[in-house]
């Protein structure tokens, strides 16, 4: 004679033995608690800025502006970049809030034709871009190291 599966269940249960689905496991080691690492990075793109288009019917052609170096200051703040311009070999040109124009030299082995899309920087602890320390990152990965900094003055 067999005895039925749920009658054996009911008699189990009785005598104190638990369900498969209630057993707990107890680990034989405490786990350690899980950690938690956050790190961040952020990156700040600089735009390159289109040069202006005159229209045909204009009158007469707009002179380029001329541009005199003189001495710059040695860094400046990140919040300040609007934009880049491409005007010479070995420099790009970063145009702040405001229309001032500060021009970055690069080192020698780097031409800044690379920064014809624009470029990033990763900012810093103090928010500064700073000469002789800070680096500059093309869209095509390549980096170039900022050597000096010159303010732009227009000519008339």
């Amino acid at each position: 004679m067999a005895i039925p599966f749920p009658f054996l269940t009911a008699m189990a249960l009785a005598f104190g033995a638990q369900p498969a689905w209630q057993a707990q496991v107890r680990p034989t080691e405490p786990t350690p608690p899980p950690s938690v690492r956050i790190r961040q990075r952020i990156t700040i793109r600089v735009a390159r800025i289109a040069a202006p288009r005159t229209p045909i019917a204009a009158a007469a052609p707009i002179p380029p502006i001329s541009w005199v170096e003189h001495a710059g200051e040695q860094c400046l703040p990140m919040t300040s970049l609007a934009g880049a311009a491409i005007t010479r070999p070995d420099s790009v040109d970063l145009v702040l809030a405001g229309g001032k124009r500060i021009r970055a030299k690069l080192g020698g082995d780097c031409p800044a034709l690379a920064f014809y899309r624009g470029f990033s920087v990763e900012r810093t602890s103090d928010g500064q871009l700073c000469a002789r320390r800070d680096t500059i990152r093309s869209q095509s990965g390549s980096t170039c190291q900022i050597e000096d900094f010159r303010a732009l003055v227009p000519t008339r």
